[in-house]
């Protein structure tokens, strides 16, 4: 793997830029594999490369139905952050984060990782008893969180709707100020090629159409691309899970959603931390580029469809409006949707499947971004060992057997 630095930089420059080798290689699939993992984003690649940087797995493939990052990784507003409620979830979010934070260096590429902070709103009594709560929660776990007042959300962000007439006037909040975001893109391509110096196969525009079975163990994969066997088949494909998995013949307690989201043109900094507001059901945050990034909720109905309905963008551009009055005017540039995972307690699904030899990162429904290098790495240890990772022992299927749900509805929501 070629080193990036800003001496190669300049070097490449003043060569006019004819050194540079391609980022990861294109190979052919191999007919067999240690470990072969369904899907290119995020949670797939960093699983590919952990496998092989902390496990020593040498036969690894990655299989995308398109191009890598094409789906979910590319298609949200790239914020990370830790701040739940639960223990479980605290601690493997918390993993997350820190793991974000040394990324960069990791791989050797730049994520652009800004930790400009989170600010959730509170908009009545009822808001300030809840975010004390959640803030609380955090502390006690062992993470960053602090209230704040009416005074001290306006220092903030001072750009908000602070008039009198205000149809949800700001009381309060909380603030997880190592929080932020981090660029989609770069998160992908520098797991890709972090993963492909480490020998792991990379195989675009190779989709699954079939497992195949030895006994009742899974023990490959039919693609478009041939036929291709392995030790172990992990799923990480998102909103697409259950189709996989009724292809390998079981239901998974999960519904696809669409979650889309917008973005302005760009105008100059006047938001430098990402807002969340319950009330209005809208977060919002300003990219590098000056673009001001818009979301909400989830549609209401299950689709696959990477668009959205046009009812939730009236609802999300409503909400904005409300929060920030001066900026009604700007023009939005593109609307995009992600298909989302959701499951009932809105925690994921990490663990072996019903079926022996296939193995589940799937259910993250609005937050796998931010969960992408803990999902790849606890993940990895999975495929490597057959044994979930203990970060995530409370997230396997059996929770639905046993009712032991961890219900994060109120802090994954749509803060995403």
């Amino acid at each position: 793997m070629d080193r990036y630095s800003l001496f190669r930089l300049l070097r490449e420059g003043l060569g006019g830029h004819t050194g540079w080798k391609p980022a990861w290689r294109t190979p052919d699939p191999k007919p067999e594999y240690d470990v072969v993992i369904v899907g290119g984003g995020g949670h797939g690649l960093a699983a590919a490369y952990y496998l092989a940087r902390e496990h020593g797995v040498g036969r690894v493939a990655v299989l995308e139905k398109g191009w890598l990052g094409g789906g979910n990784t590319g298609r949200n507003t790239q914020i990370v952050r830790s701040n739940y409620l639960y223990p479980e979830s605290a601690a493997f979010y918390e993993l997350s984060l820190k793991l974000y934070e040394g990324l960069s260096k990791d791989l050797n590429f730049n994520v652009m990782l800004s930790q400009r902070g989170i600010v959730t709103l509170a908009h009545s009594r009822h808001d300030l008893d809840s975010v004390a709560r959640w803030a609380n929660a955090m502390i006690v776990n062992g993470i960053d969180a602090e209230v704040l007042t009416r005074q001290q959300v306006r220092d903030l962000i001072p750009a908000m709707n602070w008039g009198p007439d205000a149809r949800y006037p700001v009381l309060g909040g909380f603030i997880q100020r190592r929080a932020g975001m981090a660029r989609h893109d770069a998160v992908a391509w520098g797991y890709a090629r972090a993963a492909d110096a480490r020998g792991v196969d990379i195989i675009q525009n190779c989709e699954v159409t079939g497992f195949l079975r030895d006994g009742g163990r899974v023990v490959g994969v039919e693609t478009s691309r041939g036929t291709i066997r392995a030790g172990r088949v992990g799923l990480a494909v998102a909103g697409h899970s259950g189709v996989l998995a009724a292809m390998a013949g079981f239901r998974l307690p999960i519904v696809s959603y669409a979650l889309q989201a917008m973005v302005s043109e760009p105008i100059k900094p006047v938001l430098d931390t990402v807002v969340l507001s319950p009330s209005t059901g809208v977060y919002v945050s300003q990219s590098p580029k000056g673009e001001v990034v818009v979301g909400g909720a989830l549609d209401l109905f299950p689709s696959y469809a990477q668009r959205g309905s046009f009812r939730t963008t009236e609802d999300v551009i409503a909400g904005f409006c409300e929060m920030f009055p001066g900026l009604r005017r700007l023009r939005m540039m593109r609307q995009w949707a992600g298909i989302t995972d959701v499951v009932h307690d809105s925690s994921p699904i990490i663990g072996p499947a019903p079926v022996e030899g296939l193995y589940l990162n799937c259910g993250w429904g609005t937050g796998g971004f931010k969960a992408i290098p803990a999902g790849g790495f606890t993940f990895a240890h999975l495929l490597a060992t057959g044994t979930p990772h203990p970060l995530t022992t409370g997230f396997g299927l059996d929770r639905f057997h046993t009712g032991r749900m961890i219900d994060e509805a109120a802090a994954a929501g749509i803060a995403h």
